[in-house]
């Protein structure tokens, strides 16, 4: 359906030491003879039962679903939240970012929903990816600061879905030229991903010479890491080559994110590419120079550094899958040690606590 990133020990080990504490206390006894056991289920073991059937039958109710919030920096951000499994489900995603709405429960300490309360919402999805979406006129009811941003998650949560490609929004049946508080003009063919995610100009001095990248950064809430897709406005090259914009990518990385901004990039300011990129079958190999490893010794590339680069480069629909060779050896790890034997793939969700 998509496009397109932790206590169980402790409660384990207590009850190991309780049950290796029992044992111990009837060893010391003179048991009686008993029964031969019979081919039982321990309620242990029953509520172990029940307990994976529940979460079975959890993960067949629910489907993960990225919904575009508002992160304490004003960033617009993907959480991905497991939604009720139903038809509708582009419809229900925009649900779930009313405030006050059905998912008010299920979002994470530091964010926020984006449309404003009371808002209903209909979708309806055409032949040719265009998703036509009306809303009541309590949408009307946002503060203008987030104007743009409602924009952006609206389309982001919206595209992630294979069968859309593009927005259009109305309300009440009629169609919107312009964003109704703050008039940001509103594009008639279709808001796509093109247009953009958390705009950085801040380095801009002639727009017109410049042309939209996306790229990644690392973000950080109540001790849990997030990436954030910011799309920076980068020098127009007269290649056409994608190689080309590949190796923008990679220098934006490394570059890291506006010096103001609480955005953190993993990649060391040394980290090079030591040829060009090279594309085959929707795969990019990238052979890096030492630099772009955590663990020289080991091999070992981090998250932090794989994650934005992968989620990055994967968001132009030519590629599919990364490779990385450092100094032209593929025999890398990741962080858990474990090798990096085929290219990575984009995961079906961002920010999920797994890759």
């Amino acid at each position: 359906m998509s496009k397109k990133t932790k206590a169980t020990v402790a409660v384990t080990l207590l009850a190991s030491s309780v049950y290796l504490s029992g044992c111990g206390l009837f060893g010391e006894e003179k048991m009686e003879k008993i029964d031969p056991p019979q081919k039982v289920t321990s309620l242990k073991n029953a509520d172990s039962l029940k307990s994976t059937e529940k979460n079975s039958n959890e993960e067949k109710n629910t489907v993960m679903t990225e919904l575009y919030l508002i992160d304490k920096n004003g960033y617009v951000v993907s959480q991905t939240l497991p939604l009720p499994n139903k038809s509708g489900v582009a419809a229900q995603a925009l649900e779930y970012l009313v405030s006050d709405g059905p998912g008010q429960d299920l979002i994470p300490n530091g964010f926020r929903t984006v449309l404003p309360a009371n808002t209903n919402i209909s979708v309806n999805v055409e032949k040719d990816g265009t998703a036509v979406v009306d809303f009541s006129k309590e949408f009307k009811n946002y503060d203008k600061a987030d104007e743009e941003k409602i924009l952006q998650s609206i389309t982001w949560t919206l595209t992630q879905f294979d069968s859309i490609d593009k927005v259009k929004l109305m309300v009440n049946g009629e169609p919107l030229k312009e964003m109704p508080v703050n008039g940001t003009p509103i594009n008639q063919e279709g808001l796509t991903r093109a247009n953009g995610i958390n705009n950085d100009l801040s380095d801009v001095i002639d727009v017109t010479n410049t042309h939209p990248l996306t790229v990644y950064y690392l973000a950080e809430n109540g001790g849990h890491s997030y990436y954030v897709p910011v799309t920076k406005r980068v020098q127009n090259i007269e290649s056409t080559d994608v190689n080309a914009e590949i190796k923008q990518i990679v220098a934006e990385l490394v570059k890291g994110p506006n010096k103001n901004s609480p955005l953190v990039s993993a990649f060391q300011s040394d980290v090079a590419l030591l040829e060009d990129p090279v594309i085959k079958d929707g795969q990019v190999t990238l052979n890096f120079n030492e630099n772009i490893l955590g663990s020289f010794e080991e091999k070992k590339i981090a998250d932090s550094v794989l994650k934005p680069l992968v989620y990055t480069l994967t968001e132009k629909k030519e590629i599919k899958s990364v490779a990385v060779e450092v100094d032209g050896s593929s025999k890398l790890v990741n962080e858990n040690g474990e090798p990096l034997t085929e290219p990575v793939t984009r995961p079906e969700n961002v920010n999920t606590g797994s890759f």
